[in-house]
């Protein structure tokens, strides 16, 4: 059974930043590609960020760029999210997700994609 379990949830105030962690465990897959995605309250499940597992290429929502960094740790099979000058629209439910090779290896945006996700980790940003 594939595991991702997130970490580094919290509460913060506008303007400061928090950091991420999904660690893989359990039965590994051949990652295409890892991501972040976010559940606003009230919301439906949107695109944070993604990158491809081999060649570290990122992709981000107009959202979060320049503010977010997207990272991972191939020897310790675990992917980053750093997140800086946080507004409180960024409060959200943040879900780790893996693509594994297929067909639908590059599709970021869209969830049906990934077939793994996390439990999830609070981002609560206080204005």
């Amino acid at each position: 059974q594939v595991q991702l379990v997130e970490s580094g949830g919290g509460l913060v105030q506008a303007g400061g930043s928090l950091r991420l962690s999904c660690a893989r465990s359990g039965h590994t897959f051949a990652a295409y590609a890892m991501a972040w995605f976010r559940q606003p309250p009230g919301k439906g499940r949107e695109f944070v960020s993604a990158i491809n597992w081999l060649d570290g290429n990122t992709e981000y929502a107009d959202s979060v760029k320049g503010r977010f960094t997207i990272s991972r740790d191939n020897a310790k099979d675990t992917l980053y999210l750093q997140m800086n000058s946080l507004k409180p629209e960024d409060t959200a439910v943040y879900y780790c997700a893996g693509q594994p090779w297929g067909p639908s290896s590059g599709n970021y945006y869209d969830l049906k994609g990934y077939p793994y996700w996390g439990q999830g980790t609070q981002v609560t940003v206080s204005s």
